[in-house]
């Protein structure tokens, strides 16, 4: 299999990315003293950034893979709104798919000092879209699914995905064929049946499956259990410095991870479901297209923060 061939298609790809928009704020500063008022830290702020989060930084990895993102979510009208539509909008994700309603952007505030987190804050409202608003965004999708070629799912229980959104897409995307990827949240598993592909990490996949996964034993029936509970075509755990176990039908395939330094994980899931997704949309199988998320993934774990992963660092991964 020719990996660099499938990166190098990844241009010609377009892919919709359905969920919770999220908006991380990161507040930095330093702790020099304790407050007056009450036993807790005083940080001086030194500086403060955004940046994407949820389905938000998904159709961003798509977008610095090399491929066309568009995303269907929700967002308040506020300002925390319109910061995530201006960074969206600025990174090169189509943004038609957005409604605005009447609830917060969901925001996850991180206060950091001397690189340690004091405290997070979240403002959201985890109702489950329904409604006028639920038949608005399926329309939507309705209208625009033919103009791509795949679909990720990305769920953070922030109220944008739901079992009859799911049945849905499913039903639609059936019928065209279309891959229909899943990153999933502990509590949903049942909502997933029939999608292509889901990439739970080890604890989600002990939640959905009732298995607790401790070996190679309890990992093997855990994948199967999900397989089997789902439907789907393929279930890739993801499981850390272990790698990631690849279950298709029938079996079963190991890949040892490629990180050759692990600083900082957080948004790795992301990336490997953009990168499987774009992968197997350019021709890649399953095997291939999870060896090229595994490298994606090592990519960005190697770096401090929400990191993407760029076409020329996956190409040059392969030499």
């Amino acid at each position: 299999m020719d990996y660099k061939k499938i990166v190098r298609g990844f241009k010609d790809r377009n892919i919709l990315v359905i969920g919770d928009l999220i908006l991380d704020h990161y507040i930095w500063g330093k702790v020099n003293r304790i407050s007056p008022e009450a036993p807790v830290p005083v940080v001086e702020v030194t500086r403060e950034e955004f940046l994407l989060g949820g389905a938000a930084n998904v159709a961003h990895n798509i977008v610095s893979l090399g491929g066309k993102a568009s995303v269907i979510g929700i967002d308040g009208q506020d300002i925390a709104g319109e910061a995530l539509m201006n960074i969206l909008r600025h990174k090169g994700v189509n943004c038609d798919g957005i409604f605005t309603e009447n609830r917060p952007t969901t925001v996850k505030t991180r206060v950091i000092a001397h690189n340690q987190q004091v405290v997070r804050f979240d403002r959201e409202d985890r109702k489950y879209v329904d409604g006028k608003i639920l038949k608005g965004v399926l329309g939507y999708i309705n209208s625009v699914l033919l103009r791509y070629d795949a679909i990720i799912l990305s769920d953070y229980q922030k109220g944008m995905i739901s079992a009859e959104l799911i049945r849905d897409i499913v039903k639609k995307a059936k019928s065209r064929d279309m891959f229909i990827a899943v990153d999933p949240k502990v509590g949903h598993f049942d909502f997933y049946k029939g999608v292509s592909l889901i990439t739970p990490n080890v604890m989600e996949a002990s939640s959905g499956s009732d298995i607790e996964i401790r070996d190679d034993g309890t990992l093997l029936r855990a994948g199967k259990s999900l397989m089997k509970k789902l439907s789907c075509k393929a279930v890739l755990i993801t499981r850390g410095e272990q790698g990631m176990s690849l279950f298709e039908k029938n079996k079963v395939t190991h890949i040892p991870t490629v990180a050759r330094k692990v600083y900082d994980v957080t948004g790795a899931g992301d990336t490997v479901i953009s990168a499987f997704t774009l992968a197997r949309a350019s021709g890649a199988g399953m095997k291939e297209a999870a060896v090229i998320a595994n490298h994606a993934a090592g990519i960005v774990v190697a770096e401090v923060g929400t990191a993407v992963a760029t076409p020329q660092q996956l190409l040059e991964s392969f030499d």
